[in-house]
């Protein structure tokens, strides 16, 4: 018989899991929604960096389908409540602690609360049209709790002012500038592969050992 997919089981067939060339890919997809984010979507996320943590695995990339990343949270869910929901920070707080190389591939703009998930990750490589903005001083929001640090720690607290404070839409290229990304790239998942080869070749606990001396 057929079966018509309640809500959360559509949300956990927009994020895809996937091994490429030895890394551990993960990929929103849902680009007719931009790729907003979902309550369950991010639990999903959370759920799947922590069977990657669990494995050997020396490097996870975190991606999206389409021309956006991600524009941020579903925005019915966000009318709802979702914009103070834990498990934004819950997700964030699991890549941040992930022990292997975590890399976001950023295929397109980022927006609003996904940038948590992006910071929380050890390096960012995005397409030449990326943009980033994070506009909570406009909607009446607080960002998620460890964003400010995390992007001050990038940028510097001026330049984080500029983006939650005065709203700063910014594009790729000044974002490389300022720090916010660390490479532009037209295909940034095979960029991101290209940077996780050196972690491919050593041992978990070789990588472990160094990120941690960094962290």
């Amino acid at each position: 018989m057929w079966h018509r997919p309640g809500k959360c089981e559509r949300d956990v067939q927009v994020i895809s899991a996937f091994q490429q060339d030895g890394i551990q890919v993960l990929r929103i997809e849902r680009p007719d929604k931009a790729n907003s984010l979902t309550e369950s979507m991010l639990s999903r996320l959370t759920e799947e960096f922590d069977r990657i943590a669990a494995t050997d695995c020396n490097a996870a990339i975190l991606t999206g389908a389409g021309k956006v990343f991600s524009a941020g949270a579903d925005l019915e869910e966000a009318k709802s409540g979702l914009a103070t929901s834990p498990q934004w920070e819950r997700l964030s707080a699991r890549i941040a602690t992930m022990p292997c190389l975590t890399i976001a591939a950023l295929n397109g703009t980022l927006a609003g609360g996904a940038f948590g998930m992006v910071l929380a990750c050890d390096l960012r490589v995005a397409v030449p049209g990326a943009n980033f903005f994070y506009p909570v001083m406009k909607r009446g929001f607080l960002p998620q709790p460890s964003d400010p640090r995390r992007m001050a720690a990038l940028i510097g607290p001026a330049r984080t002012k500029m983006i939650l404070m005065a709203g700063a839409r910014i594009d790729a290229q000044q974002a490389l500038d300022w720090g916010l990304i660390d490479r532009i790239a037209a295909d940034p998942v095979a960029a991101a592969t290209e940077l996780a080869a050196d972690c491919l070749a050593a041992s978990p606990d070789h990588v472990m050992a160094i990120k941690g001396l960094i962290a």
